[in-house]
């Protein structure tokens, strides 16, 4: 079993739900390269860990993420040559690929403001609740960046469309509580204070799931994003096949007679 322990940010592990918790709230949990490294390397090592089922990620104080620190990134990129820049750029968009990659349910507590590199990792995750303090904004163009950065280019047109994408990682506006939620951005909005309790609802439910058809499900709509329609269903048809082999369906049915809630492996 792979031991995970991170040194740069908060990690906790309970009945199979783990928490990522970016820790340094003086800074509104600007990342550093070694917060980049280590958030590539956990979401990479939860991979193999079957014991984990779920994970939530939110931040320490009044922010989710600002981005990338100005003083600690900025400062020494400017200094760096194409290939030292090109290893940068390839860190912080393995932290994403490796999100997407986990073969299990990713949720953003997003309990505060998520800009620049931390907007694009709320969007990276499966799901996204958010508290009444919770916005975003993608200023990548505001420092004389592309917009399109870590995938942002990619999954936030997916969400909210063309049209609003286009706008938010053009201009590098703010959207924040309802607004983000009715843009597709957050699913819900609670109060701050129950903020975290909305978001391990969620994971216990889905901890309690059939995590192998979650994994299928999670790369399925990774895959079909770019797939005809007539891939897909192949894709589609062949992978519900494996899955009605499996001892979680067959324990659905027995549950089903036996009126009771199934118990999944």
């Amino acid at each position: 079993m792979t031991t995970i322990a991170p040194t740069t940010f908060g990690y906790t592990e309970k009945a199979g739900i783990a928490t990522i918790t970016l820790n340094r709230p003086e800074r509104l949990n600007a990342l550093t390269f070694e917060v980049y490294a280590e958030l590539r390397d956990t979401f990479a090592a939860l991979a193999g860990r079957d014991d984990v089922r779920v994970v939530i990620v939110t931040g320490a104080g009044r922010g989710f993420c600002s981005g990338g620190d100005v003083e600690a990134i900025i400062g020494e990129l400017v200094a760096r040559d194409r290939q030292g820049l090109l290893e940068f750029t390839k860190m912080t968009c393995d932290v994403i690929r490796n999100i997407r990659r986990l073969p299990k349910p990713v949720i953003a507590a997003v309990n505060g403001v998520a800009a620049g590199a931390g907007a694009v990792i709320a969007l990276a995750c499966d799901l996204r609740v958010g508290s009444d303090q919770a916005s975003f904004s993608f200023l990548f163009t505001k420092v004389g960046l592309a917009g399109a950065d870590m995938g942002a280019a990619y999954l936030l047109p997916r969400i909210v469309g063309l049209a609003r994408a286009t706008e938010l990682l053009f201009l590098g506006g703010r959207v924040a509580g309802e607004e983000a939620r009715r843009m597709g951005l957050l699913s819900c909005v609670v109060p701050s204070d129950a903020l975290l309790d909305e978001a391990h609802g969620l994971a216990v439910r889905l901890a309690a799931g059939p995590s192998a058809a979650l994994a299928k499900t999670k790369e399925l709509m990774n895959r079909e994003l770019d797939m005809s329609f007539e891939a897909a269903l192949t894709l589609e048809g062949e992978t519900q096949a494996l899955c009605m082999e499996s001892p979680n369906f067959k324990e659905a049915y027995a549950a089903f007679l036996e009126k009771r809630k199934p118990k999944f492996e």
